[in-house]
């Protein structure tokens, strides 16, 4: 297993704590998806230190549709996130839209 420095640990535990409060805000007040996108995007950000300029990339285009956030790291794609609105509940359907955009990329 990778090992990580103490300086990211501590980021990590900081910033998940921090991001606790705010996601039990938003889950209260039953924000919308592109609401809960900014804060994932944000997330990506200040958790795990991701450059929101350089390195995610909002609606991605995948085949003639947009997946929610793109982590790109030198021009390739290393992960995609579709998100849902915070309060609601996952479905099937929701499972397979990540799968196909995760086939088709």
């Amino acid at each position: 297993m990778a090992k990580i420095s103490t300086k990211v640990a501590a980021r990590i535990t900081t910033q998940l704590k921090r991001y606790q409060s705010v996601l039990a805000g938003l889950l209260k007040r039953d924000v919308s998806e592109a609401d809960t996108v900014t804060v994932i995007n944000d997330m990506l950000t200040d958790i795990c230190g991701y450059d929101k300029y350089l390195h995610i990339t909002s609606q991605y285009a995948i085949r003639g549709t947009y997946v929610d956030l793109a982590v790109k790291i030198d021009d390739d794609i290393r992960f995609i996130i579709e998100v849902k609105a915070i309060g609601i509940d996952l479905k099937d359907a929701h499972v397979k839209q990540a799968i196909d955009y995760a086939h088709s990329q």
